[in-house]
């Protein structure tokens, strides 16, 4: 038989395989990128009000992100064990670092005059954030949210090593088994699910900053 690299053979005979890989490769990247999110956006409200924390916070998630991979799944193995699990929480700790300097990049940029005009109108605390600030940080969040997705969605196919890695079993197992049209066909489908993702994005972002629009 030939071995191609492309094979519509395998696609069909395979569908099931590569159905279920893609969903468990989404929801390993939807949880984790939400996850880091709320994380994320609680450590930089934290880095902005009070600034002995900010070098602390913004040192810790650098440092996270520089531990490779398969240290950081193999330290959280003795905790989470070989379950998803493992992957989401090595990924939400690897999102920290972009999505907090992201998120707090967009709220130091609020202009302070409207900052005062919101809290001389009544808006303080969680009814400031949520109402002024956060929608006038909306586009640092959402760039930071867009590098943080499409590099989840590259990092999760390392779950593999835990055997929660969604595409990237398929592409250890093609890999493995010298089966050249396994590893074209999960390595193509990371690739278009990192840009529909991106793509999503910024379909979001338009939708919810509409006043943006008219802005280059």
């Amino acid at each position: 038989m030939r071995n191609d690299w492309v094979c519509a053979e395998y696609v069909r005979t395979r569908s099931d395989d590569i159905v279920d890989a893609l969903v468990e490769h989404v929801g390993i990247t939807v949880t984790s990128v939400a996850g880091g999110f709320v994380l994320a956006l609680v450590l930089a409200v934290l880095a902005r009000s009070w600034p002995r924390l900010r070098a602390l916070i913004l040192g810790t998630s650098t440092v996270l992100y520089t531990v490779p991979s398969l240290v950081m799944f193999s330290l959280l193995l003795s905790v989470t064990g070989l379950t998803a699990t493992t992957v989401i929480v090595g990924l939400i700790l690897y999102t920290l670092t972009i999505l907090v300097r992201g998120i707090l990049t967009g709220l130091e940029g609020v202009p302070p005059d409207v900052r005062e005009a919101a809290v001389g109108m009544g808006y303080d605390g969680l009814r400031l954030l949520r109402k002024v600030e956060l929608p006038l940080a909306m586009p640092a969040v959402y760039a930071a949210l867009r590098v943080a997705t499409v590099s989840t969605v590259a990092m999760t196919t390392i779950g593999m090593i835990v055997g929660h890695g969604g595409l990237g079993n398929l592409i250890d197992r093609g890999l493995d088994s010298n089966f050249r049209a396994e590893v074209l066909t999960a390595s193509v489908l990371c690739v278009v699910l990192a840009l529909v993702a991106d793509l999503l994005l910024v379909g979001l972002q338009r939708w919810r900053t509409p006043w943006r629009r008219g802005v280059s």
